[in-house]
């Protein structure tokens, strides 16, 4: 299956499972259910949710028992996405083409609106019906990923780095954390859903470890060469906030040659799996060569 298919196939398959979660809006909190619905429904290419079921499928496990993972992992992005918009944060007042949340229902409300989607992803993830002990695992990576060793955690590294030289090291744990932590913890939480081996495990850890690196090469790469209406977000902020990126530390080709052996390596990683994980692979080339 060509990626980009792939991609839409498990996005429509999520989308509805995300509209199944949410909660109804004939209640006194119908205004936050609002905007959770907004940011969550509010498009994007649910890499992070893919990478659960890919993983779960290549491991030989059921849907249903990823797939409330898979929810859960988009809804702590999605609060994240909320909370990184604010101004006390990047403070963007675009995400995916249309107005940031807080541009559209206000602070207050945004504020919340991303808190009670963190919350509602625990509650998501502990309706699946795989095994209890599977699901006390993906509990315990979702948390520690989200928490303050990982996204919020290089999030404060992002802020303490504005107006800063940084070097490569603390470059990359600032990324590992703030953006990788959550692709590694999807792809982990994939494996946990139908008790992968190890072996298995491990060589996941790889290929998700490097893509989250990737990834966050390609996006210092389009804050430079892409444009807002292709990106649907800011552009050029890395810059005017004066931070640290790939691409200021090495340059634009420097940049694309180091995406390119990210790549590399977390294609390398999936030998163990054979012709089953090409999606995967494929997967980790279009990351890198992505224009959004």
């Amino acid at each position: 299956m060509p990626i980009e298919e792939m991609l839409r196939f498990n996005s429509q398959k999520v989308e509805k499972a995300l509209e199944d979660f949410l909660p109804r809006q004939d209640c006194r909190q119908a205004d936050l259910i609002e905007a959770m619905r907004y940011s969550l429904l509010g498009g994007g290419k649910r890499i992070r949710p893919a990478l659960a079921l890919e993983f779960c499928k290549v491991c030989g496990g059921r849907e249903e028992d990823v797939m409330p993972f898979a929810c859960a992992v988009e809804m702590v992005h999605s609060y994240s996405l909320i909370h990184d918009d604010l101004p006390c944060m990047d403070d963007d007042d675009m995400r995916r083409g249309k107005p940031s949340t807080h541009k559209r229902f206000g602070e207050a409300l945004a504020l919340l609106a991303g808190d009670a989607l963190l919350s509602l992803a625990f509650e998501t993830l502990l309706k699946s019906p795989a095994e209890p002990a599977r699901v006390l695992l993906a509990a315990k990576e979702l948390a520690a990923a989200s928490g303050y060793l990982g996204m919020v955690g290089g999030q404060v590294i992002d802020l303490d780095s504005e107006d800063k030289q940084i070097d490569y090291e603390t470059l990359k744990a600032m990324h590992a954390a703030k953006t990788g932590a959550m692709i590694l913890a999807a792809a982990r939480m994939g494996c946990y859903a139908c008790g992968a081996k190890e072996e298995s495990l491990a060589a996941c850890t790889a290929y998700a470890k490097n893509i989250g690196m990737a990834f966050q090469v390609t996006d210092d790469i389009l804050d430079v060469v892409s444009d807002a209406v292709t990106l649907g977000k800011s552009t050029g902020k890395d810059s005017r906030d004066k931070k640290s990126t790939y691409v200021t530390l090495y340059g634009l080709e420097e940049a694309k040659r180091m995406a390119g052996a990210f790549t590399k390596e977390a294609v390398d990683a999936l030998a163990p799996f054979g012709q089953r994980a090409d999606s995967l692979r494929e997967l980790a080339f279009y990351l890198a060569d992505r224009k959004n």
